[in-house]
């Protein structure tokens, strides 16, 4: 038996509801990128993020330091792969990547500390999560893309994230990428600009979050968070706890 048009209004209706009073808690969420953060990587980290409710991470790094944040915290943990220490990123694959040469072996991953969220849409503490890992093509090196080709392999999610808007009011709620928006916390080098696919993403499925890495800040007075739209996009380099806000 099919559900009628009201059915589906109320059970959209009420996965609006049940997001809306999750983020009023004030969820906190550690997001890491790119560097070991001696602030993490001790035996204090424990006091000092134990109010966090999970882990994302950005890329570029060693999954021996997931492992340890994991394992210590004891909360979930999901990342994606950048554009380096991605030697273990074959093993996560669940098919041939068809934008690169390298014939692959669908294995199983090598680590269990975190999960993989690149290509993906999960679900953690009622918050809707979503994936997208590499950089801008800039040398033909491993996990780098094309606008086009990264728009190829946001193809994946567009199922999902089309029914989470029919039946739990919207889209998504965080995509975690490796590299930042083309114009919003990118750089000018060939290396660390933006893609223009991302702005496109996020005006058509309005995620409340996007984190990302990539973008190096050495600057304390550096810019970390900007907003797009109805989007807050925060560089997690070395470490940021957000605090989920409510957003209309």
């Amino acid at each position: 038996m099919k559900p009628s048009a009201k059915g589906l209004q109320s059970i959209a209706l009420m996965g609006r509801f049940r997001y809306i009073a999750c983020i009023r808690v004030g969820m906190k969420v550690l997001c890491i990128a790119d560097h070991v953060d001696p602030f993490i990587y001790s035996a204090s980290v424990k006091s000092r993020f134990s109010d966090v409710s999970f882990i994302l991470s950005a890329g570029d790094l060693a999954l021996e330091y997931y492992d340890f944040i994991v394992s210590t915290l004891n909360k979930p943990l999901y990342f994606v792969f950048g554009n380096h220490h991605i030697l273990e990123r074959e093993s996560y694959l669940r098919r041939q990547d068809p934008f690169t040469q390298i014939a692959r072996k669908q294995v199983g991953p090598t680590y269990t500390g975190g999960t993989f969220l690149e290509g993906r849409v999960l679900s953690e503490r009622g918050l809707i999560l979503a994936g997208l890992g590499g950089s801008i093509w800039y040398n033909g090196g491993e996990n780098q893309y094309t606008n086009f080709s990264m728009f190829f392999s946001m193809i994946p999610l567009f199922p999902k994230l089309v029914w989470n808007r029919i039946f739990r009011g919207r889209y998504l709620d965080i995509l975690l990428t490796h590299s930042p928006p083309y114009g919003i916390n990118d750089l000018p080098d060939p290396c660390h600009t933006g893609f223009k696919v991302f702005l496109w993403f996020m005006r058509v499925f309005k995620p409340k979050y996007l984190i990302h890495g990539h973008v190096h800040l050495y600057d304390r007075n550096a810019v970390r968070e900007v907003q797009y739209r109805r989007t807050r996009i925060v560089n997690a380099f070395d470490h940021i706890v957000i605090e989920l806000e409510n957003q209309k």
